[in-house]
């Protein structure tokens, strides 16, 4: 994973904890503007996401964020 993808997923991660507590759930696709406008970031996302943790659609952003910072 890129550090750039990595900076970027704890950066919303703390942004969705801080606003709506530790309990908030997240989507890959929580790292991304509406529009399509990265694809190759977005499919390094999904693969973490789907293919490599076999992840839920919806996990925990404190999950996501201690996946991220174990890598």
């Amino acid at each position: 994973m890129t550090s750039a993808l990595k900076d970027k997923i704890i950066a919303v991660c703390d942004i969705k904890i801080a606003q709506k507590g530790t309990n908030v759930g997240i989507s890959f696709y929580a790292f991304f503007k509406n529009k399509n406008d990265n694809p190759e970031l977005l499919m390094e996302a999904a693969t973490w996401w789907i293919q490599t943790h076999q992840l839920d659609h919806f996990e925990k952003a404190v999950k996501i964020k201690a996946l991220i910072k174990d890598i």
